[in-house]
């Protein structure tokens, strides 16, 4: 069973390989492997699987194949959600908030969780249960990196993940932040280049995010 204190740090370990995190939305498992292959490829080697598709899982699966990735089950709402992404071969879940009962299956599954946290309240609850990294959902819709960066100033203690409305024009004002790890984004792999199996072009965008920030 794994606690709050290490979720976080295995969670951080995973951040900080790469400034931005790609969020995924896969409908066809098929195509999981060759995705997988180019991001890791372009210097993206942590990914988000949201389990928003029928092939979520599975795409999971294929995914963990995949040498030198370290995938995660996103959107993760409900314990079964859970324990269905931990047997897929998750390493580590993201959700768009936070219940008791999910903190508390991801404990017991040994699952780490990256919770999503929009206000102040939400992240000194989070921070009440040990936990310090989180992710900060909706990114944009929530008042973007100038909120985040209010946050942060009576909650230093306390590291965030962006995500939600994150891109290539923007992802900079949030790592830019002291309070930033990493940011979550999408259009590192968007749905035109995945479904016409254009993996240069999406390892390309992912070599490319692979830089923000970096000198």
């Amino acid at each position: 069973m794994i606690n709050a204190q290490d979720a976080c740090k295995m969670n951080r370990e995973v951040c900080a390989l790469a400034p931005i995190v790609p969020v995924l939305v896969v409908h066809d498992a098929s195509t999981a492997r060759e995705l997988a292959e180019a991001l890791v490829a372009g210097g993206l080697p942590a990914l988000e699987v949201t389990l928003r598709t029928p092939d979520a899982l599975e795409v999971i699966r294929a995914m963990s194949e995949v040498a030198g990735g370290v995938v995660g089950a996103g959107t993760l709402i409900t314990p079964e959600d859970v324990k269905a992404a931990k047997a897929a071969g998750a390493k580590f879940g993201v959700s768009p908030g936070a219940t008791d009962s999910l903190i508390q299956a991801c404990e017991d599954e040994d699952l780490p969780l990256l919770a999503g946290a929009a206000t102040a309240t939400e992240a000194m609850r989070m921070l009440e249960k040990g936990y310090d990294l989180l992710k900060f959902f909706p990114a944009e819709a929530s008042g973007g990196a100038p909120a985040l960066k209010a946050i942060g100033a009576p909650l230093p203690q306390v590291t965030f993940c962006p995500t939600g409305g994150v891109s290539l024009a923007n992802a900079l004002n949030y790592l830019d932040l002291p309070n930033v790890i990493c940011a979550g984004g999408s259009w590192v792999a968007p749905a035109n280049l995945i479904s016409a199996g254009d993996w240069a072009g999406i390892e390309s965008l992912a070599r490319e995010a692979s830089q923000l920030g970096r000198t």
